[in-house]
C-alpha cells in the first residue's frame, strides 16, 4: 500500500499485480493508464473482464472453453472426429491449432498428474476421456501433453487406460524439445512434431 495513492488506486495496484508476470511497477503503470483513460475506455476494460467470467465456461465433450454447451470444434462436423488430441490446457489446444495442420477434435484434461501439487487423476477430465473412446468412434487418440516429467507421467497413466481399448495411440513427435511446453513452442517445431507423430 502506497500511503500516496488513494485507496481505490492502491486497490487497483493490488489486483494487477496478481497477474502472472505484473511486477509492482507495472502494476503501478497500468494503473495510472487506467486512470488516465477515458471513461468509456476504461468501462470496456472492465465489461471485457466481466463477460469472460459470466459467459465463458467448458465444452461439455472436450472441455475446451466456448461460450455455449458445445464449442465450436466439436461441433464442426468438417473434422475429423475419429481422432481425438488430449492435451493439458486450453491454451495448449490453440498453439496446436495456429499450425493450421489439425482437423481433429481435441480433449482437454485441464491439467496434469502431478501428486505432490495433490493433483491426482480423478481431478482431471481422464474419465470423460475413456467414455468417449468407449462410444466407439475413436479410431485414434494423440496424446500431446507436454514433453516434460509430468506431462509424460500423464500420458503414460492414460496410455495404459487406453490399452485395452483397441485404439491407435499416438504422441506428437519429438521434435518438442524435452522439458517445454506447447504454449510457446513455435510453428515450426508443432508442425513437425504433428506431421510425424509416431505410435505410442
Amino acid at each position: 500500500m502506497n500511503p500516496a495513492y488513494t485507496k481505490s488506486l492502491n486497490q487497483l495496484v493490488e489486483q494487477f499485480s496478481k497477474l502472472p508476470g505484473i511486477g509492482p511497477k507495472t502494476a503501478e503503470r497500468l494503473a495510472f493508464y487506467i486512470l488516465k483513460s477515458d471513461v468509456p475506455e476504461a468501462m470496456a476494460l472492465a465489461e471485457a473482464i466481466s463477460d469472460v467470467k459470466k459467459n465463458i465456461q467448458q465444452c461439455r465433450i472436450c472441455f475446451n472453453l466456448t461460450e455455449s454447451d458445445i464449442c465450436s470444434i466439436c461441433s464442426d462436423t468438417r473434422r475429423d472426429h475419429s481422432v481425438i488430441c488430449v492435451v493439458e490446457q486450453p491454451k495448449d489446444l490453440i498453439g496446436l491449432e495456429k499450425t493450421g495442420l489439425c482437423k481433429w477434435t481435441y480433449h482437454v484434461l485441464n491439467g496434469h498428474i502431478a501428486p505432490l501439487e495433490g493433483i491426482e487423476p480423478d481431478d482431471l477430465t481422464i474419465n470423460a476421456l475413456l467414455k468417449r473412446v468407449r462410444s466407439g468412434s475413436v479410431q485414434e487418440v494423440v496424446m500431446a501433453t507436454n514433453p516434460n516429467l509430468e506431462g509424460d507421467g500423464t500420458a503414460l497413466y492414460i496410455h495404459s487406460l487406453l490399452q485395452p481399448l483397441n485404439v491407435k495411440i499416438t504422441r506428437l513427435a519429438r521434435g518438442l524439445p524435452a522439458g517445454s511446453t506447447i504454449e510457446f513452442s513455435s510453428g515450426s517445431i508443432l508442425t513437425d512434431a504433428i506431421l510425424n507423430r509416431t505410435q505410442f
